[in-house]
């Protein structure tokens, strides 16, 4: 079954439901009963495997091979049934790394396919993905597809996946449910006949349909000055593994960059450094275009000076919430900068109307859907109106509607000046924004 619906519409709340981890009654309320081989989720214990959207809550342990093996420990099976079943399940994924890999140095693609592998060797009688393939290269989505296609093929499961995108899924499924906002089933049939007579009125309300994909506004090129640029620059993560080296670009205002590669080669750690938040391993940045009196090195600089130049959002938008609820951290950069508590509201109540964020002003963060939490972390960045955008997979998680409301709002910000760098998997956004790609090779990695 393919599960649809616009962002928000409690997708996710429903498999977190399926997979009996929902939380308990002073967490929220639940009507009407829900069973899983005739009783509630939470008893059926090992029969429910579920990859959320964020890959990050399901690491749990220092090794590759000990963090897939983890489900099944816990379920008592036999050592080397175990083993047998982790060797599978990573062959299964495309994951190609051994046993003893340390889990902090995968990238997000990388723990996708990790939590993936950690649920197969399970071998649940009910499988719930959300958003499986979200961060993963273009590769990597047909190797996800393609080893949920065999799991399907050699075992009777039950198949639920979460997915706005609906062609990668679409002929693996038989049935498909759309869920209606605020609540009921929109359309639930065979993916036909659910998409001939519901395929214009699904894409209205989000959902990526083949036939009525959105369209991206047009604008003319005009490049301003040059706010950054590197010379030779090599990357590295913690512990310094080296993932690029010799990477040279240059980024002007009113124009946008595009980042592309495979998982693993070093975008979210160029970003990073681009950024100012990681140190290079050889060449360097100059931000002179931005630096405004300061060094040119952004490294340097201190938050309140950074704040106001780069605004930076990571490819895990919970890393950088701080507050309690959304109109707080919104307010969050402003109140840095001392600006003029008027004036924060008048620009948080702004951007969470340009967002869909303004019936979730009072909610804390950690409780939106991925999508919210996404178009959150931007705003984030945004609201204190730095001249360069550094954006982590600014798509994630979003429904046609809500992408094509961030395209139309990146387009307006490069025709007033500002400059973005976007970090992303998304075809389609690279062919809507960017006016120049850097394809990084896949990480030669040493160190």
């Amino acid at each position: 079954m393919l599960l649809l619906g616009a962002s928000g519409a409690g997708k996710s709340t429903l498999v977190q439901a399926l997979a009996g981890v929902l939380g308990g009654e002073d967490e929220g309320d639940q009507l009407g009963e829900l069973l899983v081989d005739g009783v509630r989720p939470e008893r059926a214990r090992g029969r429910v495997g579920l990859v959320l959207q964020d890959p990050d809550s399901q690491v749990i342990l220092a090794r590759v091979g000990d963090d897939v093996a983890f489900g099944c420990e816990n379920l008592g099976i036999a050592r080397d049934e175990i083993w047998r079943r982790v060797r599978e399940s990573l062959d299964a994924v495309g994951l190609d790394l051994p046993l003893d890999h340390p889990t902090a140095r995968l990238s997000g693609g990388q723990k996708q396919r990790l939590a993936l592998a950690g649920v197969l060797a399970m071998r649940p009688g009910l499988l719930l993905l959300d958003e499986p393939t979200a961060n993963l290269d273009p590769q990597g989505v047909l190797e996800v597809r393609d080893a949920v296609a065999r799991v399907l093929d050699d075992r009777d499961s039950t198949f639920i996946v979460i997915e706005h995108r609906i062609s990668t899924w679409i002929d693996l499924v038989d049935r498909v449910v759309v869920l209606e906002p605020g609540g009921g089933v929109l359309a639930d049939g065979s993916p036909d006949e659910v998409l001939a007579r519901e395929g214009r009125s699904l894409a209205e309300s989000g959902v990526w349909v083949p036939r009525f994909p959105p369209r991206a506004p047009v604008r003319q090129v005009t490049p301003g000055p040059t706010l950054l640029r590197t010379e030779q620059l090599g990357v590295a993560r913690a512990g310094g593994v080296s993932l690029q080296s010799g990477v040279s670009l240059q980024v002007a205002a009113g124009t946008a960059l595009a980042i592309t590669g495979p998982n693993g080669s070093g975008k979210s750690t160029l970003g990073l450094t681009l950024g100012g938040l990681l140190a290079p391993a050889s060449g360097r940045v100059d931000a002179a275009g931005l630096a405004g009196g300061l060094g040119t090195d952004p490294l340097r600089w201190k938050s309140r000076e950074l704040v106001t130049r780069i605004g930076s959002v990571f490819q895990d938008p919970e890393h950088q919430f701080l507050a309690g609820t959304v109109r707080e951290e919104l307010a969050v950069g402003p109140r840095v900068l001392r600006r003029p508590e008027a004036e924060t509201a008048d620009r948080v109540d702004d951007l969470a109307e340009r967002l869909r964020l303004t019936g979730l002003l009072a909610a804390n963060p950690f409780t939106l859907s991925g999508g919210e939490k996404r178009r959150l972390s931007v705003a984030t960045a945004l609201i204190t109106r730095p001249p360069l955008l550094l954006l982590d997979e600014p798509t994630f998680g979003q429904d046609s509607r809500t992408w094509s409301e961030l395209v139309a709002l990146f387009t307006e910000l490069l025709v007033e000046g500002t400059a973005l760098v976007a970090i992303t998997h998304d075809t389609q956004f690279v062919a809507a924004i960017a006016d120049a790609e850097l394809s990084l090779e896949p990480a030669a990695v040493s160190g």
